[in-house]
């Protein structure tokens, strides 16, 4: 009898154990259930566009062509100058001055309306001016604190500052036409240049004098002959302003030059 009871009883803890065992195996998958999976997302770098180089186009820098206007403005503002607009040439016949004189020497290169005497560095005059007449010359009143200028032919003007430039003398600006170039000095009065002159044995008979109540074509008008003015040597305002020669420096150099001149000296030969 014990030993079927014995028996019996192994039987049952057998069974409790096994039962057990799959207790613990069901809680083990609940568990498992319960519990969330994580997953790692694979990250994808996104892809990355090096976008076209492009070669910029080259800009051909666009040089303005300096108005009359323009010039005009800077010699009245710049460098205080009085200007003013000169006659030009007749509309109806571009040979023939606008001045009521068909025999004009120096077409559409001179005062006429307004004179000389309303030449003015007031900014907004010359604006004015300009603006009614965009195409008018412009003229610079020499004389009283504006500069003056002596004149010479072309050729004997070029070869004269070639070989002042090798004395090493100083010079101002230059101002070039086809047929004469001026160099402009200083101002002086009338008085002054007669007492110049009258110093002199001889004065090259070529030499003109744009002085005191006189008057100068400046770039970038059209000269009365034909052609363009134009800087030959443009005006370069240092730490005093603006530097103007001598007239009696100027007219010594010149007078000097013409020394080996045909003629005697009497003209700067071409």
């Amino acid at each position: 009898m014990r030993e079927i009871l014995g028996r019996r009883l192994q039987r049952l803890r057998d069974r409790l154990q096994s039962l057990r065992s799959a207790a613990r195996s069901l809680g083990s998958r609940a568990a498992d259930a319960r519990t969330p999976t994580t997953r790692i997302p694979t990250t994808h770098a996104p892809a990355t566009r090096t976008p076209a180089t492009r070669t910029p186009a080259k800009r051909t820098p666009v040089t303005r062509t300096p108005t009359l206007l323009d010039a005009a403005l800077t010699c009245a503002t710049a460098w205080q100058w009085p200007v003013l607009p000169g006659v030009g040439r007749s509309v109806a016949d571009s040979a023939r001055c606008a001045c009521p004189d068909p025999d004009c020497v120096v077409p559409g290169a001179h005062p006429f309306d307004p004179g000389l005497l309303a030449a003015s560095a007031d900014a907004r005059m010359v604006a004015w001016w300009w603006a009614r007449r965009p195409s008018a010359p412009v003229l610079l009143a020499t004389g009283g604190s504006a500069p003056c200028a002596v004149s010479l032919p072309a050729i004997a003007a070029a070869r004269a500052v070639v070989r002042l430039d090798a004395q090493g003398m100083r010079l101002g600006p230059i101002v070039a036409t086809p047929t004469r170039w001026s160099l402009l000095v200083a101002p002086y009065s009338l008085e002054r240049l007669g007492e110049l002159l009258y110093s002199k044995d001889h004065v090259p008979s070529s030499l003109r004098f744009h002085g005191e109540g006189g008057y100068l074509l400046l770039p970038p008008s059209a000269a009365s002959g034909g052609g363009q003015v134009h800087w030959e040597r443009e005006p370069v305002a240092g730490p005093g302003g603006l530097w103007l020669p001598e007239v009696e420096d100027v007219v010594h150099a010149l007078v000097e030059a013409s020394s080996g001149a045909p003629g005697g000296g009497s003209r700067l030969a071409y």
